[in-house]
């Protein structure tokens, strides 16, 4: 027996003894009413199909229904991108702007990794010939300079006016009513750096000082540039995440009393604006971390009538917790217990805390808070053991708490607040280059940003559509994608049956 399998025996052993103690944990759960979330995982077997007939309307259903997305959002964006002026000579343009901007939306459905990408992809015969079948507004293919070039010259904030406006078209048509929670839409707000380096390739980009230990233990200062984004997303408890809005932090925007260059408390406040001014009568219920508990942002919310909940650290607000330790004290019936999911809860919370900041300390605010405490199992992957595991999360609600909404609040609102951050990882790294800038001009840099996040919703109202949703329980998210994408490339297509869906109305169907 060689020394590597030898190795394995002890490995394998493990392994089979981690399953056989996970059987046992799900079997004890299960008799004590404890039911564990189910995991997503793609199916580990050969292919569905016997035949390239079978392949070939498989992938023609999954372009039909794709399809569905496509005429329900683009043909919307398109008529908006319309009203954004085009400062090129009209007598010299070979591309419409429509046509170009549309042209940059599909780069990111179809997770294009660059603009080198795109080009050499995109232009390809097969996939110019099942673009313009799809989308006939697509006369030609154009080079990803040509767009960014109109992108550096454009104002790029009316590419995100086209994206929120869908995002209005949708809420007014009540496709999204059905995942509300109290009948309010979940937005939550978190910031991300998108990129940095030690070149300064635009003045827009704040700086900071970065330290390195060196070998000898010196420890050394070097300037560092970066762009850091502020991101507002729907969120709803199904897991479906909209992206929504994004606020980018620029040098520019330098407080003049202090000096101090942008930060994200800072672009909160003029997102939080803008969003009251597209969505004025919406009924919010805004989710933030803990970078957020103080006294101007709980004013913001209260006075544009939006709901929150805010995580609330334990060295944040040190009055509002010691009210919350005395009071808990006399108020002992504000607790409850549940089972959710494989955990066991246990709520405590204390009602109409006063707040109070500002000088003198004459401003105030009544909040109300909550802690969650929870335990739960798992198996060691190392010692194939269960282990108890436990957690603690508190927040500040602008509703007082009672037993009859702390679950609703918490667990099916409160907890999605890292949805965005999970969204954002997807940005980064499942295929949506989030960190690459694809220009070194700002303004087309930030206008490669919202084709982004517009590619990026069309992804995902496709995942949830009927039967793309079956696809991605299958294949997953990415694999979805690159089902489509390799369907776009080859002679998969049936011409006429495309036609004669695009001549048809088609209503878009989410799960």
């Amino acid at each position: 027996m060689n020394h590597s399998r030898q190795r394995r025996i002890p490995q394998n052993q493990i392994k089979i003894e981690r399953r056989r103690a996970q059987r046992k944990l799900r079997q004890r759960q299960g008799a004590e009413g404890l039911k564990p979330f189910p995991t997503a995982t793609i199916a580990n077997g050969k292919s569905e199909w016997s035949s390239v007939e079978e392949e070939r309307l498989a992938r023609q259903q999954a372009i039909e229904e794709q399809l569905r997305v496509y005429r329900n959002v683009l043909p919307k964006l398109l008529k908006r991108f319309e009203t954004i002026p085009d400062p090129r000579n009209p007598k010299t343009i070979k591309h419409k702007s429509t046509v170009l901007l549309l042209y940059g939306i599909l780069a990111f459905v179809f997770q294009m990794m660059s603009r080198r990408e795109a080009n050499r992809e995109m232009t390809l015969p097969q996939f110019q010939e099942n673009l313009k079948l799809l989308f006939p507004e697509l006369d030609s293919v154009p080079h990803q300079d040509t767009l960014n070039r109109l992108l550096s010259r454009i104002p790029v904030d009316q590419i995100q006016d086209a994206l929120i406006e869908l995002v209005q078209d949708f809420i007014r048509n009540k496709k999204f009513a059905r995942y509300l929670v109290s009948q309010r839409y979940s937005i939550v707000m978190d910031g991300t750096q998108k990129m940095a380096g030690s070149l300064l390739w635009t003045e827009g980009c704040l700086q900071r000082e970065k330290r390195h230990k060196q070998k000898d233990g010196t420890t050394t200062t070097q300037t560092q540039y970066y762009v850091y984004v502020l991101e507002a997303n729907l969120v709803f408890p199904n897991g479906v995440t909209i992206p929504l809005m994004s606020e980018f932090l620029s040098a520019a925007e330098i407080d003049p009393s202090t000096s101090k260059q942008d930060c994200e408390s800072k672009a909160f406040h003029r997102l939080a604006a803008k969003m009251k001014k597209k969505f004025p009568r919406l009924p919010i219920l805004i989710l933030l971390d803990g970078l957020y508990p103080n006294g101007p942002v709980l004013k913001r919310c209260r006075d544009y009538g939006w709901q929150f909940m805010i995580v609330l650290q334990d060295d944040s607000l040190p009055s509002v917790w010691a009210e919350f330790h005395g009071l808990g004290k006399l108020e002992k019936q504000n607790t409850c217990s549940q089972k959710w999911g494989d955990r066991r809860q246990q709520f405590r919370w204390v009602n109409n805390i006063e707040y109070r900041w500002g000088e003198k300390e004459r401003k105030r605010q009544t909040l109300h808070v909550v802690v969650c405490e929870e335990r739960w199992e798992e198996i060691d992957p190392h010692t194939a053991k269960p282990v108890e595991k436990t957690s603690r999360h508190a927040w500040i609600s602008s509703e007082p708490l009672n037993r009859d909404n702390m679950h609703e609040r918490c667990n099916l609102v409160a907890r999605h607040r890292w949805a965005i951050e999970s969204n954002i990882l997807v940005e980064k790294h499942h295929g949506y280059q989030y960190e690459h800038r694809f220009s070194e001009n700002w303004t087309a840099m930030k206008g490669y940003h919202f084709l982004m996040r517009l590619g990026h919703l069309i992804n995902v109202l496709s995942q949830w559509t009927t039967h793309l949703a079956q696809i991605v329980r299958r294949r997953g998210v990415r694999g979805l994608i690159q089902f489509i994408r390799d369907t776009c490339k080859g002679p998969w297509l049936d011409a006429d049956r495309i036609r004669e869906l695009l001549a048809a109305p088609l209503q878009l169907r989410l799960e």
